[in-house]
C-alpha cells in the first residue's frame, strides 16, 4: 500500500471529496484506510455495560485505498508516491518535491 498509519491524506474521490485527515488504521489485506472525519456512518447500539444508552452512533468507516493520495511534506498538495532506496532502506517518496513520506 502507498499510505500507512499516521500519513496526512487528502480524500480524491467520494462522497467526502476533498476532506484531509490522518490515518487512524491501515487495512492491507481489504485493501481499505480508516481516515479520521472521514466517511461517517450511524451505528445502531444496543445498551451495554460502556453505552448504557444505547442509540444511534457516528462512527468512521474504511474508505477504499486508491481514494486517497498523501499530503506532500513540502508544498501541502496531494502526491503520488515512488520509492527509492536510501542508505540501504527503501523510503516512500513524494512524486511532487522528492521529498521522503517517512520520517
Amino acid at each position: 500500500m502507498h499510505v500507512k498509519k499516521g500519513d496526512k491524506v487528502k480524500v480524491i474521490t467520494g462522497k467526502d471529496k476533498g476532506k484531509e485527515g490522518t490515518i487512524l488504521e491501515a487495512f492491507p489485506k481489504k485493501e481499505r484506510v480508516l481516515v479520521e472525519g472521514v466517511n461517517y456512518v450511524k451505528k445502531h447500539a444496543k445498551p451495554s455495560q460502556e453505552n448504557p444508552q444505547g442509540g444511534i452512533l457516528n462512527q468512521e468507516a474504511p474508505i477504499h485505498v486508491s481514494n486517497v493520495m498523501p499530503i506532500d511534506p513540502k508544498t501541502g498538495e496531494p502526491t503520488r508516491v515512488g520509492y527509492e532506496v536510501r542508505d540501504g532502506k527503501k523510503v516512500r517518496i513524494a512524486k511532487k518535491s522528492g521529498e521522503p513520506l517517512d520520517k
